[in-house]
């Protein structure tokens, strides 16, 4: 009986390292976590004020998308752009929204016949583009990030 016991009391002991978890250091689960995230989405667009009480994502994008046409286009038409020839052409903008809701121009590509034909174009896209206002930023899990934009400018004058 005293083997028994012993025995008993040796398995007891040698069993608990198979009830061990094993411990993820916090650089394997944050890698693990970086490698499923979907870096080129996020879960909420940029926001201009008309769009604050848009909840769905489709529906923030095309908010988003139109309101910044709307407002960059109304900007413009104001400084009253106008062309002695017929233009139809178009400009590629590359911008950035930052964490805290602030536009920045990456890059802008503008047609050499273009910029004959509007001298201050360059200037007033940028002065356009400077003055938006964003309520918020994207959002990507709860967290603020940077966003980068493409946007085609269409130029064409009318009669």
């Amino acid at each position: 009986m005293k083997h028994f016991k012993l025995l008993f009391v040796v398995l007891l002991c040698t069993s608990c390292q198979f009830f061990e978890t094993e411990k993820i250091s916090s650089e394997t689960f944050y890698e693990s976590a970086v490698k499923t995230i979907d870096w080129n989405n996020v879960d909420s667009y940029p926001v201009f004020s008309a769009c604050e009480a848009l909840s769905e994502k489709p529906k923030q994008k095309q908010c988003f998308e139109n309101e910044l046409a709307y407002q960059l286009h109304q900007r413009m038409m104001a400084q009253g752009v106008k062309a002695l020839k017929d233009v139809n052409d178009t400009i590629v903008l590359s911008f950035a929204i930052s964490e805290n809701a602030k536009i920045s121009i990456l890059h802008m590509q503008i047609d050499s016949v273009l910029q004959k034909e509007f001298p201050h174009l360059q200037d007033s896209l940028l002065y356009s583009m400077g003055a938006l206002e964003l309520v918020a930023p994207a959002y990507k899990r709860g967290i603020p990030v940077k966003t980068q934009f493409t946007l085609p400018i269409l130029v064409t004058t009318q009669d």
